[in-house]
């Protein structure tokens, strides 16, 4: 199951001005499931260090800039599938705290946002870019690891 429908995906990034092919509908859903499941398992450590024993929207860490790439998602009018990210963070681990049903409510969004922040990475990345090489991939895929 994907995140973001096929056509919602292809709409989503030619609002950042670039084309995409199936392959990157598959390298999109491993990034943002990949980040997601590191917000939660940081959220379940700040959960964890105030002595809660469920996650809250508070716990997860969410920056100025994700929080305005949130903002932006919700702007595009595109939806993201609570029950795919619910499946892909299935796959991965089950976190060491339940979430929260406010914090779970929470996901669809802020996966949205890493994924506007992620298309508008790729613009940085190179301002020609039309469409995105495995190596943009490789290359946003490293800077969102040491930030997020």
């Amino acid at each position: 199951m994907h995140l973001i429908g096929i056509a919602a995906f292809e709409r989503f990034f030619s609002a950042a001005g670039l084309e995409i092919d199936k392959n990157d509908l598959r390298r999109f859903d491993d990034f943002i499931s990949d980040k997601v499941a590191d917000l939660v398992e940081t959220a379940v450590g700040n959960a964890q260090a105030s002595g809660r024993d469920v996650v809250e929207p508070q716990d997860l860490p969410i920056t100025a800039g994700l929080r305005e790439s949130i903002h932006a998602f919700g702007r595009v009018g595109e939806t993201v599938s609570l029950d795919a990210i619910l499946e892909q963070l299935g796959r991965r681990s089950t976190p060491a705290l339940p979430l929260s049903d406010e914090a779970t409510a929470e996901l669809p969004q802020i996966a949205g946002g890493i994924g506007v922040a992620l298309a508008r990475s790729f613009r940085v990345l190179d301002e020609s870019l039309k469409t995105p090489q495995p190596t943009h991939w490789d290359k946003a895929t490293r800077i969102f690891g040491m930030l997020l």
